[in-house]
């Protein structure tokens, strides 16, 4: 069976972006991407419909971008400091969570959620370390915490 062309309307992982026309089996336009809504025929019409779209798409894509590049920078300059009781070693007599890390990140003016903080296990030592934290996609910012002794 020959392809037809669909235009989508949204992003679909692996076929295209808003407002691209692509080919697909007959089928899976008429049993999936037509029904849900997620392409609709390429016309003319509804090309250029989708064009405007698109544009107006790929400005807050862009905007988007921005917003997550400038909060990246603006943790990248965050240093949190933390007192917490240890002993001669400098092993911590508890640990830093996660609910630590964003409660002081709060106190900087930073509200972050504590899902978005990417810790492999809680810090249990002195010393400085680096907190990488979710942003958006694929996008992480990394805060310096430093971990003092308190006797």
């Amino acid at each position: 069976m020959r392809n037809v062309q669909v235009l989508l309307r949204e992003n679909v992982a692996d076929l295209g972006m808003i407002g691209d026309v692509v080919p697909v089996a007959p089928g899976y336009a008429r049993n999936y991407l037509l029904p849900k809504k997620i392409a609709i025929a390429a016309t003319p019409e509804n090309v250029k419909m989708m064009e405007r779209r698109r544009v107006r798409y790929l400005a807050s894509v862009e905007a988007r971008a921005a917003e997550v590049e400038e909060r990246i920078a603006a943790l990248g300059r965050v240093r949190l400091v933390t007192s917490e009781k240890a002993d001669e070693t400098g092993s911590l007599y508890g640990s830093v969570s996660v609910q630590g890390i964003a409660e002081l990140l709060a106190e900087k003016g930073f509200q972050i959620d504590e899902r978005d903080i990417r810790l492999e296990e809680s810090i249990k030592s002195v010393g400085e370390h680096e907190v990488p934290i979710h942003i958006h996609g694929e996008h992480y910012a990394s805060v310096q915490l430093v971990v003092e002794a308190s006797h």
